[in-house]
């Protein structure tokens, strides 16, 4: 493919979707993520695209928000590792609010195995996924039907909320800073999070690398009640992500990173432009329950590091917790 022609697909792939990783551009062309990132810089450099951490968005500051036939295809993978660790933080007879996305309907499906779990959403979507799991409920709140996400919004899905006391919410969204927090970009759909938000004891965000140091119109979460946040390792090469976890650490928020899965047979990561997992001591303080800011400062575990502490040798450990030393 002519250099012409793979700008032009870039290009036409942004604009379909708002935000685009290098990861999925170079999949799409058929390509390297070096080569792809040379055609992304052309593209600024012409104005018809800004460049992200580990990706590129819209022109004009603020990513827009993709439809779902769009985003469901984008960071799979990422997706399905995040998943994998929010639902291993989900425990019997719990009562969480998950939030709308692509990413919260993947943890949807791994819920379903929870016994006695109360799950209530806005989404169709994850209410689809958990409607023939026998051991679980699912409370839907009211509201208008927004097609391009497949959640309820509007006063009716707000006013369904109000006086719910649950122990986790789980959200995603469409971008996600240390300074703003997590935000989207429809308002209609900031609105019901925020609600899902202040029915919770403590909120986790899932994001995928390609979030970290997007800034969309309306914040949904401030950094400050943002209890967890669970993403995957950035590349190699996305120092600005890194830096954008290494803030959010910093803020308090405790962060649990999905490495790359391992080999059955070799017990070794695929190879791949990815950061390999490490103990990263990180500065800063982390909030107790009560807001407050205390002890030292936490630090980022590895998934491996856990690994010989599972009681099945079968099982990958998939946690890497901001805890206090």
């Amino acid at each position: 493919m002519f250099a012409a022609e793979r700008r032009q697909l870039i290009l036409e792939m942004v604009r379909a979707n708002g935000a685009v990783s290098l990861r999925e551009l170079a999949r799409v062309v058929q390509t390297s993520e070096v080569t792809v990132r040379r055609d992304v810089r052309a593209l600024e450099a012409e104005g018809l695209l800004d460049r992200r951490h580990g990706g590129a968005v819209l022109p004009g500051g603020f990513t827009r928000e993709s439809g779902f036939p769009q985003k469901s295809h984008l960071s799979t993978a990422e997706k399905t590792a995040i998943a994998d660790l929010a639902a291993s933080m989900v425990g019997e007879g719990e009562a969480i609010v998950v939030g709308a996305g692509t990413t919260t309907q993947e943890l949807a499906r791994r819920l379903a195995r929870v016994p006695g779990l109360t799950v209530v959403t806005n989404s169709l979507l994850v209410a689809q996924a958990l409607a023939h799991a026998n051991r679980v409920e699912v409370v839907m709140t009211g509201g208008t039907l927004r097609g391009s996400n497949y959640a309820l919004v509007g006063s009716g899905a707000e006013q369904s909320l109000q006086g719910l006391r649950v122990s986790r919410a789980f959200l995603s969204g469409s971008g996600l800073t240390a300074e703003r927090g997590l935000s989207t970009s429809n308002m209609l759909s900031a609105s019901v999070d925020r609600a899902l938000v202040q029915a919770a004891a403590e909120v986790v965000v899932l994001a995928d690398h390609t979030k970290l140091g997007a800034d969309t119109m309306f914040q949904t979460v401030p950094t400050e009640l943002i209890t967890r946040l669970v993403t995957d390792e950035p590349p190699l090469h996305d120092e600005r992500a890194a830096a954008e976890l290494q803030a959010l650490a910093d803020q308090g928020v405790e962060v649990t990173v999905a490495g790359p899965d391992e080999d059955a047979s070799t017990g070794e990561a695929p190879p791949g432009d990815r950061r390999p997992r490490r103990d990263m001591p990180l500065p800063g303080q982390r909030r107790t329950a009560t807001g407050r800011a205390g002890g030292l400062g936490p630090q980022l575990r590895s998934a491996s590091s856990l690994s010989d502490q599972t009681p099945s040798s079968g099982e990958r450990a998939r946690v890497a917790d901001l805890r206090r030393r």
